[in-house]
């Protein structure tokens, strides 16, 4: 990163996307006055513990498409960011203090090789969006029920054999996004989400009972199989 960069204390947003970057520097956390920052499209393993001191971080934080391995827990003190995008790397966790950061809005985390999700995603009570498409996940935790908020989750290309038990009641949620997963039978709670308006089942075995498809078309939801 040049030094120039590193002289603008006052800097609000910088862009450093398909620049074949491998390093990003500890004095990033001097940039404080950030409210966007593009890391994307890198070659960046690791970022360090500083990124967390960016704490006007507001806007977006790229970091997709890079060779990360896993995220620093400083970034749960990113409590005003609303986009984060981390999809496309080779994270097989998040961190825990992901519940911390109350303002996100949307979360990417696609093309990963996660197998859980904290369960303090739970805390994220602005989250709207969460997209997770092509990682190695079977459930969601507990915690996700909380998501008051959620109105589109994508879990396509993953581990599922059940509809998840946590999306059941979940107010807002209009999208269910499971295709190509391994899901066979559909509960009934499904009819019970108020919000609901499209539920993609492509590419699965999935067996959905007539009084359950007619239910919810009834409620204007479409079905996709």
């Amino acid at each position: 990163m040049p030094d120039e960069v590193r002289r603008q204390p006052r800097l609000e947003v910088l862009l450093l996307p398909d620049n074949a970057l491998t390093h990003l520097p500890a004095r990033i956390g001097t940039l404080t006055a950030l409210h966007t920052l593009d890391l994307g499209h890198n070659r960046l393993r690791a970022v360090p513990e500083e990124l967390g001191d960016l704490t006007a971080l507001s806007r977006f934080l790229y970091l997709h498409d890079n060779e990360l391995t896993e995220l620093p827990a400083s970034l749960g003190r990113l409590t005003r960011l609303g986009y984060l995008n981390v999809g496309e790397n080779r994270l097989t966790a998040l961190p825990g203090t992901l519940g911390a950061m109350s303002g996100l809005i949307e979360l990417r985390a696609q093309h990963n090789r996660l197998t859980r999700l904290p369960e303090t995603i739970g805390s994220l009570a602005a989250l709207r969006e969460l997209w997770l498409r092509g990682n190695r996940l079977s459930e969601l935790p507990a915690g996700v029920a909380a998501l008051t908020a959620l109105r589109e989750i994508e879990l396509r290309e993953n581990a599922f054999t059940a509809v998840p038990e946590a999306l059941r009641g979940l107010p807002s949620l209009r999208r269910v996004d499971l295709r190509g997963n391994r899901v066979r039978q559909l509960p009934a709670w499904l009819a019970e989400l108020p919000a609901l308006e499209k539920l993609d089942l492509r590419w699965n075995d999935t067996h959905v009972p007539d009084d359950l498809l007619r239910a919810l078309e009834d409620q204007g939801c479409v079905v996709l199989r």
